[in-house]
């Protein structure tokens, strides 16, 4: 299994990172090599599926690509044109494709829209390969208990191939573990479930494929994100038995009108003797350490697949700020980021002191840019507009916007992209400034609540070996410093008590009476579920920022901004 890193669009860079592991699989005296859904295109392609030269490269690029495949079996999923289009897997046989399979089941949910552009397959294949029956899937397909997976094992199926672009988010690995195992016992039949790994604008993908055999059992496990080749020898032997031995089998199979392509590929010339592989271990990381990974990569393919080089981050000696550079560290390199200090009158010494830490920490360049001088000029500037108002939240947001302007024109001047600092709690009420703190091209922590914010901060530490954020700034009151002695909870409820509202609201769609009966005050939460709603004009003028949880603020959530209805 190629657990690969492609980039959408990029037909023939995918193609070739398909070839140079299609040789690798051969060194290993592999039969069989499996790739991603959708590599050889990228996933997902979204409106280049619209372009018919696109479609049209693809199958050219596909078909070069299998002149060059040859003594060994590959699977590459690709965009198959028919009188429609399809999520289409070829299988190339020994310089060319032998057959070609179509997704069945199409997701049309949360970040997933493929009956916006693809026609849905109609029938299951299988495919012999050295005298072993091979049934082929693609992604959702295997997530259906009656779905192609059991016909294709009734059929005859030993092993179930399955090409995936699943992508991440917290809890989403342990739920594809357990409906692999049960999907694999159900039918007594191995699995090699394929993912791919890599980020492609808000999504990221973890690889982490795994083989299941008939009884359940993980015998390999891919990598969590990062690439690899999983190779390992599969035991036909035990499904066979595993078969013999259950009467009920053959009960279902006697019931069951089965119709399905099949296609008996002819033997390749043999290599050479194979000897056993070794059993291979990955571990997979706990639930904070993968939060943590996905952000790293997510950063650095948004970074390296948008040609930037380097990043500039607003340093303010805060939790989130401090997050930020230090993930940006761990993707880039910290010789690729550039960190800013803007104090104004409201900044305090231990804010600096936090901030010129973590950068000597991380190694990282720190320029300070006092904003005093263009906040009493944009004072003085406005004092005749504002003539009679008393101060209030506007003067606190140009100090926001100021310090955007001096990100921006740092962008500007030197091509560096800006990662703003913003996270899922603050995003969701709209404590943010909309053109000032928000302004930037990637928003690294768009879709981590704040008290995740502190899991993972503490976790940079503990991964490090070392104090890489400043213990301070992991205890002290979270404050946007726009005014003397002010913090976030003057605001905002405290995150604990916050993020478990937006959690039930955001992610969960529940009402106010039923947030209520969680043990929160009714007005409490018709304060939040209003600010949330009132919110939405923001969000949608955000960068892009990378998918952790099950619901983010973006493709999975798609709330319209004129909106009369009142959930609060």
């Amino acid at each position: 299994m190629a657990q690969i890193n492609t980039t959408v669009g990029a037909l023939a860079d995918n193609a070739g990172k398909i070839l140079s592991s299609v040789e690798e699989a051969k060194r290993c005296g592999s039969d069989l090599v499996i790739f991603p859904e959708l590599c050889l295109t990228g996933y997902p392609p979204e409106d280049l599926l619209l372009k018919p030269k696109f479609i049209d490269d693809n199958i050219d690029a596909l078909k070069r690509l299998s002149k060059k495949v040859r003594g060994i079996t590959a699977i590459v999923g690709f965009v198959d044109k028919k009188a429609d289009i399809y999520n289409a897997a070829a299988i190339i046989h020994d310089g060319r494709v032998a057959a070609v399979y179509h997704k069945m089941f199409l997701p049309n949910y949360g970040v997933f829209d493929e009956q916006r552009y693809f026609q849905a397959g109609t029938t299951p294949m299988n495919f012999i390969l050295n005298g072993i029956t091979i049934g082929l899937g693609i992604c959702e397909d295997i997530w259906y208990p009656e779905g192609p997976a059991r016909d294709q094992s009734l059929a005859g199926a030993e092993v179930i191939v399955n090409i995936n672009a699943s992508p991440f988010h917290t809890g989403k690995p342990w739920i594809r573990e357990e409906m692999l195992v049960t999907r694999a016992m159900d039918n007594e039949v191995i699995i090699a479930y394929n993912n791919m790994v890599g980020g492609q604008d808000e999504l990221v993908f973890d690889g982490q494929g795994m083989i299941i055999n008939e009884g359940g059992h993980i015998i390999a496990r891919g990598k969590a994100f990062e690439e690899d080749l999983i190779s390992e020898d599969l035991n036909m032997e035990a499904t066979v038995m595993a078969r013999l031995h259950d009467p009920r089998r053959r009960e279902v199979k006697r019931k069951t009108k089965i119709e399905l392509n099949e296609i008996t590929l002819p033997p390749l010339a043999k290599r050479f003797k194979k000897r056993p592989l070794p059993r291979r271990t990955a571990e997979r990381p706990e639930a904070v350490e993968e939060v943590l990974k996905a952000l790293v990569l997510g950063t650095r393919d948004y970074v390296y697949k948008n040609r930037f080089k380097h990043v500039v981050v607003g340093l303010s000696g805060g939790i989130d700020s401090s997050l930020v550079a230090s993930v940006a560290s761990l993707a880039l390199g910290s010789e690729n980021i550039t960190c800013v200090f803007m104090p104004s009158k409201y900044s305090s010494a231990a804010s600096r002191e936090d901030a010129e830490e973590l950068a000597s920490n991380l190694g990282i360049e720190l320029l300070t840019i006092p904003m005093n001088d263009a906040f009493e000029g944009y004072l003085k500037m406005m004092k005749p507009a504002f003539k009679g108002r008393k101060e209030d939240t506007t003067e606190e947001n140009i100090q926001a916007r100021i310090r955007g302007n001096i990100l921006m024109a740092l962008s500007n001047k030197f091509g560096w992209l800006v990662l703003t600092t913003g996270n899922k709690s603050e995003m969701s009420v709209g404590y943010a400034t909309l053109y000032g703190d928000m302004a930037g091209g990637f928003a690294v922590i768009k879709d981590v609540p704040k008290t995740l914010v502190y899991d993972v901060s503490r976790k940079v530490n503990e991964l490090a070996g070392k104090t890489i954020i400043p213990g301070r700034v992991l205890v002290k009151a979270p404050t946007a410093e726009l005014k003397y002695g002010q913090t976030d909870q003057d605001t905002l409820p405290p995150y604990g008590m916050l993020d478990k509202i937006l959690k039930a609201y955001v992610e969960e769609d529940k009402s106010l009476e039923e947030i209520a009966a969680m043990g929160f005050k009714k007005p409490l939460v018709s304060r939040v579920v209003r600010m949330v709603d009132q919110s939405e004009y923001k969000r949608r003028q955000a960068p892009p920022g990378v998918k952790i949880t099950p619901r983010a603020l973006g493709k999975d959530r798609r709330m319209p901004i004129t909106n009369g209805y009142d959930n609060g």
